[in-house]
């Protein structure tokens, strides 16, 4: 088995919001209102379903409550066995789901500062993903300007699936944002589910949405790649998490070869995908899509021609693997050293700054 090493860094922890009232003392008097004289009492994504075996491992499943809702669990189950210098919190909630402009720029705002209160404000460890409001780019801006004053947090947090491909320009601006403030853009695997999760229309079973994942994150990376974002933003770094990353050499491959072909269209693009890819994105490590063999998984690691591009993940509460064999078998130390500590650091660059501005 191959061994964590300590003063990691793990980058997708997931804090569950018990429910909607947890929010209540973060939202002014006006969405207070709204939430109690309308009954809302939560805002559930079908994304991990409550009683799927994949949204906690048993033995962190609590007995009462949403598992992830606990920082003592996170503490004891994912912060101190894997010896981490820092844990990066991506709340996963229904947020970004609503259709509400205000609403949503309402939420986000109360899960930001839920977080600072309830998690960031209780570990030094820890540090947070400002969620913002992407129905309205214009709040989605000021939202990460509001936040960014705490050094705490260090990355954005947007869905790979919602209502149109992440590379076109109306979302220029939270990346120019993003930019300026030196946070990464987190792609997390999840939808809004204003469209089908599958290119083909929707399926009827949950393991069609969760596989479909995977091709909704390199339809994401072709449209960032092609539209010009990293020429545009060249110094902007993405994360894919819960991308899987096996996928990654074959369809390099294929990008690259029709970039070749056709390149005449899009001449702001002007280094080869593979380039692109190891400047400026990243793939967290779980869920490892690979089969058990090591020979295998190392073979790929070469295909994908960098040591660069991983990042250390749990993926806590998340059931993607058992004990603590949070690497997979197999892959040397200098590795292991590099997806746990050297990748992390290079890509969050506010994690060697101080807490707070």
């Amino acid at each position: 088995m191959t061994s964590p090493i300590a003063g990691g860094v793990d980058c997708d922890l997931h804090p569950a919001v018990p429910h909607l009232t947890s929010l209540l003392p973060y939202l002014n008097d006006y969405w207070r209102d709204q939430v109690t004289t309308r009954g809302m009492v939560d805002l559930v994504s079908q994304s991990y379903p409550a009683n799927s075996p994949i949204i906690s491992r048993p033995d962190w499943r609590p007995s009462k409550g949403k598992p992830g809702s606990s920082l003592a669990d996170m503490q004891a189950q994912a912060l101190d066995p894997f010896a981490v210098s820092y844990g990066i919190c991506n709340p996963l909630y229904g947020v970004q789901m609503v259709f509400s402009e205000d609403m949503a720029d309402a939420f986000c705002r109360a899960l930001n500062d839920w977080l600072v209160k309830e998690w960031l404000d209780k570990d030094s460890r820890l540090r947070g993903s400002i969620v913002i409001p992407v129905q309205s780019i214009e709040k989605s801006v000021a939202e990460i300007e509001r936040c960014a004053a705490d050094k705490r947090f260090v990355q954005v947090l947007m869905l790979v699936m919602g209502d149109m491909p992440l590379g076109k320009r109306a979302y220029w601006p939270i990346y120019a944002a993003a930019e300026r403030h030196g946070l990464p853009i987190g792609i997390h695997a999840g939808s809004n589910y204003h469209n089908p999760p599958s290119s083909v229309g929707w399926g009827s079973y949950h393991i069609e949405d969760y596989v479909a994942q995977a091709q909704a994150f390199q339809t994401q990376l072709t449209s960032l790649i092609v539209e010009g974002v990293f020429a545009r933003h060249p110094n902007l770094k993405m994360v894919m998490l819960e991308s899987g990353f096996t996928w990654l050499p074959s369809y390099l491959w294929r990008l690259h070869k029709f970039w070749r072909g056709i390149r005449m269209e899009t001449p702001w693009v002007d280094r080869a995908p593979l380039e692109i890819v190891r400047s400026n994105i990243r793939f967290s490590l779980q869920p490892i899509d690979a089969p058990p063999d090591p020979q295998t998984l190392n073979r790929l690691f070469d295909h994908m021609q960098s040591d660069e591009l991983l990042l250390f993940s749990t993926d806590y509460p998340h059931w993607q693997f058992d004990g603590d064999q949070a690497l997979p078998e197999g892959i040397s130390a200098d590795l292991v050293r590099k997806i746990m500590i050297d990748n992390p650091y290079a890509t969050y660059s506010r994690l060697k700054q101080s807490a707070r501005a």
